[in-house]
């Protein structure tokens, strides 16, 4: 079975970080299973100068893996080799009833267009992206071209015709969980 991907898709400021967060919080409130992909157009970093997983990365290691009790995380330095493409991000991730996908504003997935009045740029984006299929905005918006509107703030409607869009069916019960039935 493919995996279920829908993407945030604006400029920057547009309101496309607050807009996953609360997608995220509302699915998992819902009992779906959800993991994020978040595609930046810097150099960042994860852990701070001086912390041991810094030290090994500047060491020159090809990956630093970080595990405690609660979590882990892998660091993958590029050292100058290409950023790998959206299909390879994709298959490293764990099983999940959905990825959201924020930014990678140009691959052909079904993504929502975020839009700001603060925002640096606000070129819409939808009417050069086929993929866009919905627009969710903190303004009114004219010419929409058909697709749906949502108040940027709608994190129930918007997370609702997620679901509809890729087909989301009802979250199953993770393993270890009671699963009560009224009868």
């Amino acid at each position: 079975m493919a995996q279920k991907i829908f993407g945030i898709a604006g400029w920057k400021n547009s309101g496309k970080t607050g807009l996953a967060v609360r997608l995220v919080e509302e699915f998992t409130r819902r009992g779906y299973r959800i993991s994020t992909i978040k595609h930046a157009h810097h150099d960042f970093d994860i852990d701070k100068v001086g912390a041991d997983s810094y030290r090994h990365r500047q060491a020159g290691a090809h990956e630093v893996t970080i595990v405690s009790g609660t979590r882990y995380a892998i660091m993958h330095e590029l050292r100058g080799a290409p950023e790998p493409s959206f299909e390879e991000i994709l298959a490293r991730l764990a099983p999940c009833d959905l990825v959201l996908i924020e930014g990678y504003k140009r691959e052909p997935i079904p993504k929502i267009e975020a839009r700001r009045l603060e925002a640096a740029n606000r070129q819409p984006l939808a009417p050069d992206d086929p993929h866009i299929v919905a627009i969710a905005a903190d303004h009114a918006v004219e010419n929409a071209g058909g697709l749906a509107v949502f108040d940027l703030n709608d994190t129930l409607g918007i997370a609702d015709f997620v679901a509809r869009t890729v087909g989301l069916a009802p979250p199953s019960p993770r393993r270890g969980e009671d699963v009560r039935q009224d009868g």
